[in-house]
């Protein structure tokens, strides 16, 4: 097979599109941690205004029922805003995997592409009876790409499993939380 001589045009191209990967990257990765930060930083003022107005509140009870009372009143709002602050970063986080997976894909199939053209460029040049190996080599590609495929959609089915348990266990745990609290019982 006669392969075309790689250029410099196309030792540039495959140069910036590296450096274009990298950039995206890098950008992705610090988008996320631009957003965790802020939200750490929310949760982490949230959680010492609700501290103060807890112990406050503590601190007036004038009883122990009436201190045990507002303990369990305290509690479910806590554990919501602990689940809420899960699913923000789960949010965040699920949102940069879907942006490098959606890049991961566009680009396997550019490569791919660029690689059919090159077996059919290389199939121009080559001597009668290869089209058996040119069509072994384009059949492996096209299995490596159905193996993806189905790796990509597996993934994602566990995904979404997993999430959807999670969310049953945070539900599960407000449910348990707010039954703890009654909300009928006010401190004196």
């Amino acid at each position: 097979m006669n392969f075309p001589a790689l250029d410099f045009s196309q030792a540039a191209g495959f140069a910036q599109a590296g450096l274009d990967r990298a950039a995206f990257f890098g950008a992705t990765a610090f988008d996320c941690s631009e957003r965790l930060t802020n939200l750490n930083l929310r949760t982490a003022r949230s959680a010492l205004e609700n501290y103060t107005t807890a112990v406050s509140a503590l601190a007036g009870a004038k009883d122990l029922q009436s201190f045990v009372a507002l303990q369990q009143n305290l509690a479910a709002p806590a554990i919501e805003e602990g689940l809420d602050y899960s699913r923000s970063v789960y949010a965040i986080a699920a949102e940069a995997k879907d942006k490098i997976v959606a890049e991961f894909e566009a680009q396997l199939a550019q490569t791919n592409a660029q690689l059919f053209a090159l077996v059919e460029d290389g199939l121009r040049g080559a001597p009668a009876g290869s089209e058996v190996a040119v069509a072994l080599v384009k059949s492996a590609i096209a299995a490596a790409n159905n193996a993806f495929d189905n790796f990509n959609k597996v993934s994602r089915q566990v995904a979404e499993v997993a999430e959807a348990g999670v969310g049953a266990a945070a539900e599960a745990s407000l449910k348990a939380a707010t039954v703890a609290a009654p909300k009928g019982k006010k401190a004196a």
